[in-house]
């Protein structure tokens, strides 16, 4: 895409492409967005140590993320409502990370379904789950991602009770949008995000959408969703889950080191620290300050991965150093898809993957493997 260099190029694009309340869906927190903000700023507090005269004349970025091959260590995250910020989205998206070499998580917020993703793919993707008090519904969706082949499963688990999101709330978030005076005005500028949608295979929930009630005439997602999710789940379900599911199972959403140790103990794969991007429990710490610690619990018994406030290359060489196996992206994929479709969503991974190779040059390393906390200014030699 002509003159974007960066990923807060594509925000300040996808900003003024997509309708407001999709948009600030995607880049907003919940209550002050004091995690939010954390989450970014903290990345930018870590220093990175330069090194010179070190042969770093061929560079490697490719890893392994659950034994899967990667192109980098970084793959999408789930981001729900993907297929509002362009029509067709999550397939758009999935198309960019195939062809870019990384995986692609599908969200059961999804626009596009399932099915509709593994109809227009030619590779397996991941397929995210929140788990709803119909334990048959959930059950239901874990078929059908089995039948899709998708080759990994990640359960998001800190999303039991809804982050008061003020943004959604004032916006009147709903799936499709409902038709006010405000609504229509936004969207008649911007007609090129109206088509896209519009041609789109879907316009609501396509997990969801004749699945489960009360779908139909939703006030607004936060009270849907407040209606439907489950705050009994437990680390029993997890185990249900194991059960029921045959593939990688992946847990998302934990940032505290006794949570850790129950998910190294529960038959999971992996695990994501995340505090959801900062739209869940507002005054959490940012993700990256609770990932050493997680790291040092229980790193060497399961893959350990990142996610939260990555906007470039520099961020994923920062939660590498700091212990990460790899990395997951939200925001930033939603920024490209909101700018550009699956050309904006593969800018995105390209500018990363860039911004990282650069990065491993100038700190004098050639291989993933080869970036731990040597990397950082801070680093100390005497420290084990």
């Amino acid at each position: 895409m002509k003159n974007v260099t960066c990923i807060d190029d594509l925000r300040e694009i996808a900003r003024r492409r997509v309708p407001r309340a999709f948009f600030e869906y995607a880049d907003c927190g919940s209550y002050t967005q004091e995690t939010l903000r954390a989450n970014h700023a903290d990345l930018e507090k870590i220093k990175l140590r330069q090194r010179v005269l070190v042969d770093v004349d061929k560079r490697d970025l490719s890893t392994t993320m659950l034994g899967e091959p990667m192109a980098l260590p970084v793959a999408l995250a789930p981001v729900g409502l993907t297929g509002m910020q362009h029509g067709d989205g999550e397939i758009l998206a999935c198309n960019a990370a195939h062809a870019a070499g990384i995986q692609f998580t599908l969200s059961t917020m999804s626009i596009c379904s399932i099915e509709d993703v593994a109809a227009a793919v030619k590779k397996p993707f991941w397929f995210q789950l929140y788990v709803m008090r119909d334990r048959g519904f959930a059950k239901s969706l874990v078929e059908r991602a089995i039948a899709a082949k998708c080759s990994a499963l990640v359960l998001t688990v800190d999303l039991q009770i809804l982050g008061q999101r003020h943004r959604d709330i004032k916006n009147g978030m709903t799936v499709p949008p409902q038709i006010t005076l405000a609504n229509v005005l936004d969207v008649a500028t911007k007609p090129a995000w109206a088509m896209s949608v519009l041609m789109g295979k879907r316009k609501t929930f396509g997990n969801l959408d004749g699945h489960v009630k009360g779908m139909s005439g939703v006030a607004s997602l936060s009270q849907w969703i407040a209606g439907q999710f489950d705050p009994a789940l437990s680390w029993k379900d997890v185990e249900w889950i194991r059960s029921i599911w045959p593939g990688k199972l992946i847990l998302k959403g934990i940032t505290d080191v006794e949570d850790a140790r129950l998910a190294a103990k529960s038959g999971a794969h992996a695990l994501v620290v995340s505090n959801h991007g900062g739209r869940q429990l507002d005054g959490a710490p940012s993700s990256i300050s609770a990932l050493p610690p997680i790291v040092e619990a229980i790193g060497s018994e399961m893959e350990i991965w990142f996610d939260g406030g990555i906007r470039s290359g520099q961020d994923v060489l920062r939660a590498l150093a700091l212990g990460a196996k790899g990395c997951m992206i939200g925001k930033a994929a939603a920024y490209g898809l909101g700018a550009g479709g699956q050309a904006g969503v593969a800018a995105a991974i390209d500018i990363i993957r860039k911004e990282l190779d650069v990065t491993m040059a100038l700190t004098g390393v050639t291989r993933i493997d080869q970036i731990d906390r040597r990397v950082l200014a801070d680093w100390d030699s005497n420290r084990p």
